[in-house]
């Protein structure tokens, strides 16, 4: 009698354990606490597009799409881009819909980085961008954010540089410090890549939550890095739908027929009804122009209640999160505090050091306020113990 067993195999992402949203969100639910910690909103999107959805379904759109996304939502992305920051892509050839900006991400560096290759990230950075570039085969180097401000070294980035560099990956406004590049730092990266053959990857998912007037400053409004830009957004985070798992990418022809190829052999598309839903819903500016303002009226609710406490408060220009300084709190690290916070308390945070290869300490943590004034009320009630 043959014995049946699993064959062995050797890890692709050996280092990869469970992520820390994934702890912290189940820590929250077995302490029934706020959960302040994953990044996602805790209400409902407007009723508009779930009937949209509704119609694109009953009016038959329920078959495979091109595998470049809907004509009408490429289009419609074209036009807000070029409404919003000048620069005119053409929605056949460099636009490209996507099953969320994860899978975009991840894509574009499967498109370009050849394993022994390097790319440059930022930390503290997003989970998922390590990984995909290991997956790729590609060598990761870590540069760091200026600590407590988080603002990018352009010394630091351009000693990084190296002629086996291949990528740069940035995000603005940022996760998780909630820090926003400016014209000048845009500026200071087209000027260091100019002379390179270097590629940038923008995550700007959370390009329509900048608060107190600033402009967001996508990559797309600066030609010399436009022309050698995959740029990423995404209607999940724009439109609270964060379950739909739909974004986009814009970059120039030549990119994106190289980002095509792998994107129709690992989604091959997206969704049917949800873009034609998509398509019919940007029709209408307002939604995504007035974010900002809704995002910043609950900031500066949240900001006010933490007042009260002895958290030391850190900039939020962008984004949907808030960082504090734990240092007058607590002793405890950051990944401790969290887990105490969370059990004590009962409100649910994720420690910044679990952004850092190295696993930094700086004695700072993130929450979320994507929330309703009653989730965030609730939470700043607990908070007040501190």
């Amino acid at each position: 009698m043959t014995t049946a067993f699993t064959p062995s195999i050797t890890s692709r992402l050996p280092n990869v354990g469970t992520t820390i949203f994934t702890v912290m969100s189940a820590l929250a639910a077995e302490h029934k606490a706020v959960n302040l910690g994953q990044g996602f909103p805790d209400f409902a999107c407007d009723p508009k597009l779930v009937d949209a959805v509704t119609s694109a379904m009953q009016a038959g759109h329920n078959q495979y799409p091109p595998m470049t996304g809907v004509p009408a939502l490429r289009q419609a992305v074209s036009a807000k881009i070029a409404g919003l920051h000048g620069k005119t892509y053409q929605p056949d050839s460099e636009i490209t819909i996507t099953a969320g900006a994860t899978q975009a991400i991840i894509t574009a560096i499967l498109a370009i980085v050849h394993p022994g290759e390097e790319v440059i990230v930022l930390e503290p950075c997003y989970d998922s961008y390590v990984p995909n570039i290991e997956l790729a085969g590609g060598v990761v180097v870590r540069v760091p954010l200026t600590p407590g401000t988080f603002r990018p070294d352009f010394a630091k980035i351009s000693a990084a540089i190296t002629p086996k560099t291949r990528a740069i990956l940035i995000n603005t406004p940022h996760n998780p410090s909630a820090t926003v590049w400016s014209k000048a730092d845009m500026l200071a990266l087209q000027d260091l890549l100019a002379p390179t053959n270097i590629i940038l990857i923008s995550d700007e998912v959370y390009e329509h939550m900048v608060f107190d007037g600033q402009p967001h400053e996508s990559a797309s409004r600066f030609p010399g890095l436009a022309t050698r830009a995959f740029v990423v957004s995404s209607f999940g985070k724009t439109f609270h739908v964060t379950g739909w798992k739909v974004g986009t990418v814009a970059a120039p022809a030549a990119l994106t027929a190289e980002f095509r190829k792998v994107h129709q052999f690992n989604v091959f598309t997206v969704n049917t009804p949800v873009q034609h839903a998509l398509a019919a819903y940007l029709g209408d500016p307002a939604p995504y122009v007035n974010l900002p303002a809704f995002y910043q009226r609950k900031r500066d609710l949240f900001r006010a209640g933490l007042a009260g406490t002895r958290f030391k408060l850190l900039p939020s220009q962008g984004s949907y999160f808030q960082c504090v300084d734990i240092s007058e709190v607590s002793d405890l690290n950051e990944a401790e505090f969290c887990q105490w916070l969370t059990r004590e308390v009962g409100v649910a945070a994720i420690p910044l050091s679990a952004f850092y290869g190295n696993g930094f300490d700086q004695r700072v943590v993130r929450f979320c306020f994507a929330k309703q004034d009653e989730t965030l009320k609730l939470a700043l009630e607990r908070l007040k113990k501190l």
